[in-house]
């Protein structure tokens, strides 16, 4: 009997596949693509870690192979199935917005201020004031639309959002202790050959402080998922171990921004922690489990915080402490002139209030409002959000904006929303790690290497791709 029920289920699949004008071989073949496109999804965030942040010109072009070959699968996919897998988020359109942005700022729109005859090349007339940085940055800008658009699409299920945080997770805590490793035995070079010349490296990245903006992304994720109770057992115990490489990686940087951030993260996971409603209709908690479960979150963030301290002061890494937290002597100006490149960025959105001086064109724009003597070369503003104002003026801001609120507006549906509490707590603690990085935004430029703007987007995806769950797993 149960050969014959077996024999009937078959038939249907053969049926049901044949409707579609899918061979059973297609099908496998469209499954394979399926998962060649999610590898590279996982696979281009680390390797632009490992690549030394994937801000070399050879990084970017890999990147740009990559991308091209995920668009291939893509369609291939989308060949053999007869059907286009596409999913559409709010997100993508400030995402256009500032790739339009550029794609208008390249334009010959601008007379040129000085004659022909006074230059050996032709003037640049184009409404961005640097148009070989801004049309590469369009490039970077399309890579990462490619790259969010498939993310969207192919972290579709439970189990590949299960891998991806896994993937976050094991990475992260891995290059936290690299990182450790290499400052304890003062490495001078990256890997023992790239030297980072004037930068102050960190694990593979040329600057330190872009290395404490992606633990700041990890270690939110982590956090929320240790907190949040919703793995147990021995995979509790490994995710405390990462929390705490990565906890002591960010204060092993220096980074004041970082410090700032990674202790943003710790209360935004416990106030989201306590604040969340408790979907779980078979446990009712009473008023006085739920008191002593929000003293052990908040007592379990501030040991955290302490415990990195003590743990940094007694792996010797005083001076990295003293100056994270803005203690460091003998330093004449502790914004390290960031002041100073504040106050530009304003003067250089207030001559171009519109559409800005081009994207990417900081540094050169910069050279025109140098109150300095020029012996310094400055390529970024140090705020994020300054210097959107002064490469894309009022309109780019508002797509950067609008990003933000609909991140925060389709994150917190997620959260309020779901009944499964592993996506409640992979929402809340890829939010964590978001708002992070948004905090370390006004000091310094992380989302401007590469590395962190593609694990940025990866966290974008986990904290708002929706998904449905099988009636199987409804059930458990």
């Amino acid at each position: 009997m149960d050969e014959i029920e077996r024999t009937q289920r078959r038939k249907r699949k053969i049926s049901e596949t044949s409707e579609m004008n899918v061979t059973p071989n297609e099908e496998r073949t469209v499954s394979l693509l399926s998962g060649f496109c999610f590898f590279l999804l996982c696979a281009m965030p680390i390797f632009s870690v490992i690549a030394f942040g994937a801000n070399d010109t050879w990084a970017l072009g890999v990147l740009s192979i990559c991308s091209c070959f995920l668009l291939i699968f893509w369609l291939a996919d989308a060949f053999f199935k007869k059907n286009l897998r596409l999913e559409i988020s709010s997100t993508q359109i400030p995402f256009l917005g500032l790739i339009g942005i550029g794609l208008i700022q390249l334009l010959p729109l601008r007379r040129a201020d000085v004659s022909a005859d006074l230059l050996s090349i032709p003037a640049v007339n184009s409404l961005s004031l640097a148009p070989y940085q801004t049309r590469l940055f369009v490039v970077q800008l399309i890579i990462y639309f490619i790259f969010f658009a498939a993310a969207l699409t192919f972290i579709n299920s439970r189990k590949r959002l299960q891998k991806t945080i896994l993937t976050v997770i094991i990475f992260g805590s891995m290059m936290a202790f690299f990182g450790m490793l290499q400052r304890l035995a003062n490495a001078e070079a990256i890997y023992g050959f790239r030297s980072p010349g004037q930068g102050v490296p960190f694990a593979s990245f040329i600057n330190q402080h872009h290395f404490a903006a992606f633990m700041e992304m990890t270690i939110g994720l982590t956090l929320a998922v240790f907190f949040g109770k919703s793995m147990g057992g021995d995979r509790r115990i490994l995710l405390l171990i990462a929390a705490v490489l990565m906890g002591l990686a960010v204060v092993f940087t220096g980074s004041r921004g970082g410090m700032l951030s990674l202790v943003g993260v710790v209360v935004f996971v416990i106030i989201s922690n306590i604040l969340g409603k408790q979907k779980d209709a078979d446990v009712e908690a009473s008023e006085n489990s739920n008191y002593h479960r929000n003293f052990a979150l908040v007592a379990g963030g501030l040991a955290l915080i302490v415990g990195l301290f003590g743990a940094v002061i007694l792996l010797g890494g005083d001076a990295s402490l003293m100056r994270g937290i803005g203690l460091q002597f003998g330093q004449p100006d502790i914004s390290n002139g960031r002041t100073q490149f504040w106050q530009v960025a304003l003067k250089i959105f207030f001559d171009y209030p519109i559409l800005g001086a081009g994207l990417d064109s900081f540094g050169t724009a910069y050279t025109h409002y140098d109150p300095w003597n020029g012996i310094y070369r400055l390529e970024q503003a140090h705020n994020d959000y300054l210097q959107i104002l002064a490469d894309a003026g009022v309109f780019g801001f508002a797509c950067v904006a609008a990003f933000i609120y609909l991140l925060f507006k389709q994150s917190l549906q997620i959260i309020g929303q779901t009944t499964d509490r592993f996506r409640r707590d992979t929402a809340m603690g890829a939010l964590a790690g978001l708002f992070g990085i948004l905090i370390h935004s006004f000091f310094d430029f992380p989302l401007r290497t590469t590395a962190n703007a593609l694990f940025f987007l990866i966290l974008v995806v986990i904290a708002t791709v929706p998904f449905t769950h099988s009636k199987k797993h409804r059930r458990k």
